[in-house]
């Protein structure tokens, strides 16, 4: 009897994760004119971040291409708005350069070494690992605080551009977004780097295991 084959690309989840990819493109498309439909686009597709995942485990659908796809298209998104940030505001852009390198090294330095750990998906941690990482993958409320708080710090920073928001005690809803939420993304900066430290230390750990593999080969 033949294998039947499932095509991996038509889970929902990855189905939901290729639409993500669209609504960015079109936000970044019309990020520097359009602010209303730039804005939905990019909410919606942080949105629709919550129910791939909640798809991928009703459906029994986790699998490797979708944590790759889920985490490259919540990197490249953010990737997008701070470059267009930078240019909105040129007098901060190594401040963007540099909250724009951390993210996306620590994580791909992260997600790789856990795929060669022979992990399932990036978000599970091991007990024995970092207590902080733990708490910040197995805390739902935890982890959404810290990326719903993220991307409205960059996401108010653009509306700011545009207009500061109806007033709220004297000031901009835009700008009061931005002073609420930006310790929350200073917070997740510091975790971005965390996840470099954790994910580094992991891969000496990985490279001790197979060197002494290898010298335990050549010596038989």
């Amino acid at each position: 009897m033949a294998e039947s084959k499932e095509n991996i690309f038509l889970f929902v989840p990855n189905i939901i994760g290729f639409a993500r990819i669209i609504l960015a493109i079109i936000a970044f498309y019309v990020m520097r004119t359009n602010c209303l439909l730039a804005c939905g686009c990019y909410i919606t597709s942080a949105l629709l971040d919550a129910f791939d995942g909640h798809a991928a485990r009703l459906l029994n659908q986790s699998t490797k291409f979708g944590a790759m796809l889920d985490q490259l298209t919540d990197r490249a998104g953010t990737a997008g708005l701070v470059m267009t940030l930078a240019t909105f505001y040129p007098e901060y852009t190594f401040w963007f350069q540099m909250s724009l390198v951390i993210d996306i090294t620590c994580h791909w330095l992260y997600l790789h070494t856990t795929t060669l750990q022979g992990k399932t998906s990036h978000k599970f941690i091991d007990m024995s690992e970092n207590p902080i990482m733990h708490l910040y993958y197995t805390n739902k409320n935890v982890l959404f605080t810290m990326c719903a708080g993220n991307e409205a710090f960059y996401t108010g920073l653009y509306m700011m551009h545009f207009d500061k928001g109806p007033n709220v005690m004297g000031i901009g809803l835009y700008e009061l977004i931005v002073w609420i939420s930006m310790p929350i993304a200073v917070v997740k900066t510091c975790i971005s780097v965390l996840h470099g430290i954790v994910a580094s230390m992991n891969l000496a750990i990985i490279d001790c295991k197979e060197r002494a593999a290898l010298a335990q080969k050549q010596n038989n």
